[in-house]
């Protein structure tokens, strides 16, 4: 058995623990309620601008875009991965590169991977796939512009033939205990075969339909890759307070179970000291 004084070294150290994963937890649930909002105001977006281009690819069924025409066969499709930058967040980057991988050995075609997170980068190198782009270091109140770099790589690869599909991997957030992989196809964009209004209707353009199309098409990809990184955070932020709520109790645990040991250490001493006195005087006499 370990000495009080060992013990007593211990119970400060796991103490000192606590207190760091307390206040991480309290950092990660400030955090966390911004980050829902944002995702709710994502969300309504994300779900406006898919109507208009259902309502638009309604109104011109002849306008064949790129981005609505599949590929005969698929040889070569990109995956945007997105990932935390930080640990410390339970499972969620675990689960959601269980899925990729899932994904990548699912695939009958070479697989991309546009990489948006730290973790991810990491381990897809380790991984042996090839990485066409990588953007690190988002902060947490990331910006639509902070994306643009790493989906211009899968559009742009799309447009010019070397992709046959572009898939989104991220974490949706589905409340504070739940966050869930998703893995969800970019382009060709699903088309919506229910009419989300009946009739014949249009929109007024300027200075044209197709470029507005063309730009609007190219928006809500980016839209929705942005998305998927605000979900990424929130799942975060929600995963690492849970995570450090459970390493604080587990500490406050082992606090307990190591001041039992430390009374029973003590104990031992006062007992061994008092056998020792009364040996001695024993002898004595």
């Amino acid at each position: 058995m370990a000495s009080a004084k060992e013990i007593r070294g211990q119970i400060k150290a796991v103490q000192n623990t606590a207190k760091i994963t307390k206040a991480m937890e309290m950092v990660a649930a400030s955090k966390m309620r911004r980050a829902q909002q944002r995702v709710l105001d994502a969300r309504s977006y994300a779900e406006g601008i898919r109507q208009v281009i259902d309502n638009l690819m309604q109104a011109h069924p002849e306008y064949q875009h790129s981005f609505f025409t599949k590929s005969e066969s698929v040889k070569r499709i990109a995956i945007v991965l997105v990932t935390t930058d930080k640990g410390l967040c339970g499972g969620l980057n675990t689960n959601a590169l269980r899925l990729a991988v899932k994904s990548i050995r699912a695939q009958n075609a070479e697989v991309d991977i546009v990489n948006i997170g730290r973790r991810g980068g990491a381990f897809v190198r380790r991984f042996g796939v090839n990485v066409a782009g990588s953007i690190e270091d988002i902060s947490d109140t990331p910006a639509l512009t902070d994306i643009l770099g790493a989906t211009g790589v899968a559009i742009d690869g799309y447009v010019e033939g070397k992709y046959d599909e572009i898939h989104l991997l991220f974490s949706k957030f589905v409340n504070t205990m739940t966050q869930q992989p998703e893995l969800i196809q970019l382009l060709p964009f699903p088309v919506n075969e229910e009419p989300t209004h009946s009739g014949y209707w249009d929109y007024l353009y300027e200075p044209d339909s197709q470029i507005v199309l063309d730009g609007l098409l190219r928006r809500s990809i980016e839209a929705l890759v942005y998305h998927g990184v605000l979900e990424n955070k929130a799942c975060e932020q929600s995963a690492r307070m849970v995570a450090m709520k459970s390493a604080t109790d587990n500490a406050k645990g082992m606090v307990k179970d190591l001041q039992i040991t430390y009374n029973k250490a003590r104990q031992a001493a006062i007992t061994q000291e008092l056998a020792e006195i009364v040996a001695g005087g024993a002898a004595a006499k």
